[in-house]
């Protein structure tokens, strides 16, 4: 009975270095390249061979460059060799920003993508699309630092911040949570407290007492005696996390009030600065309402590709035309934002005389 036990041990030993032969450093076939040759040519290549290629005329690599090299790596290469048309455009490598990845890493001609960027950071010149264009994106898309965010939290005595990760800078509106240290505590708000980024900078942040540093007791100052006569003193925290405006920002705020504004190509409809009341509410709040046109040059069959174009109401602007064969000079086309609707007028030269129209 021990002996086959121990025969079995044996054989599992030995089909476990089998197993193991079997899935780790196998060589690879050759690779199937439609349009396109390999160098080396070889049947099979050994683990962590590699071999470039290059592809026929009218066609390019689905990575950077006329000639690219892949990796055998256990049976498979890594990337793929594949040859795609040379009107094709590769993935766009766009920091700070998100979109809809194709799964074959290359996009087709005449595609479109659309980004959206990371929180903290904006589209520079509101530009978000972008069009694959005989092997070119029709426009560089860039996210920037959002001139709203906030740095570093401020150094609070006797508090613990509380967060994810290191950040650079924090995102309009980031809401942040302190800890007392042991031994202290802020009255009234069960040890914690909440402070938020507002116009680029931090709204005060909590103070922790404790032992010789107590000393306000009370209320922490958000009520009176009766009969005291005096007012006590209070911020714009008292009210809690500020109200939210679509498409708008806090621009400034004081010790009781909150200024807003919106964002490019919105308009403030209602009061501009809002109040914090003793009692933690907040006056009304304004909103922003739409004040501009836009225009998808990617889909208009006149102008030359650029993108979504925002104008705001009443501007005009010029904007170039799809080249035709038969001019001898750049078209433009008179485009008008007018009460929010967008009129594309026929396309002139830059020497033609200025009208409605031109």
């Amino acid at each position: 009975m021990c002996g086959r036990r121990y025969l079995g041990f044996v054989l599992l030993v030995w089909l476990q270095g089998v197993l193991h032969v079997q899935t780790s450093d196998q060589p690879c076939s050759a690779p199937k390249l439609n349009n396109g040759y390999l160098d080396p040519e070889e049947l099979t290549y050994n683990h962590d061979s590699k071999l470039t290629y290059s592809c026929d005329k009218g066609r390019k690599p689905a990575v950077e460059g006329w000639w690219a090299t892949s990796t055998c790596h256990n049976g498979t290469w890594s990337p793929e060799p594949q040859c795609i048309d040379e009107k094709d455009c590769l993935a766009p490598n766009i920091p700070n920003a998100k979109y809809a990845e194709n799964q074959s890493g290359w996009y087709e001609d005449g595609h479109t993508i659309r980004i959206r960027c990371n929180e903290g950071y904006v589209p520079k010149g509101w530009r978000v699309t972008t069009k694959c264009i005989n092997g070119n994106w029709s426009s560089v898309l860039i996210c920037e630092k959002c001139i709203h965010a906030c740095s570093e939290p401020p150094q609070v005595p006797h508090t613990v911040i509380i967060f994810q990760g290191f950040q650079d800078f924090f995102a309009p509106d980031t809401e942040l949570q302190y800890e007392c240290e042991d031994g202290y505590t802020i009255e009234g708000a069960d040890n914690k407290k909440t402070i938020y980024c507002l116009s680029g900078n931090w709204i005060q942040g909590p103070v922790c007492s404790g032992g010789t540093d107590r000393g306000h007791g009370g209320s922490g100052g958000h009520a009176t005696s009766a009969g005291s006569g005096t007012q006590p003193e209070w911020g714009v925290e008292v009210c809690g996390k500020p109200p939210v405006v679509p498409n708008g920002d806090v621009v400034g705020y004081g010790q009781r009030y909150l200024r807003y504004e919106c964002s490019s190509f919105y308009k403030l409809v209602g009061p501009e600065k809002v109040v914090c009341y003793s009692d933690g509410t907040w006056s009304n709040v304004p909103y922003c309402r739409v004040n501009f046109c836009s225009v998808d040059t990617d889909g208009h069959p006149l102008l030359k590709p650029a993108g979504v174009h925002y104008m705001k109401y009443g501007e005009e602007v010029r904007l170039p035309c799809v080249r035709d064969p038969s001019w001898w000079t750049d078209h433009y086309s008179l485009v008008k934002c007018i009460n929010g609707r967008t009129f594309v007028y026929d396309c002139c030269t830059r020497f033609a005389r200025k009208s409605d129209r031109c």
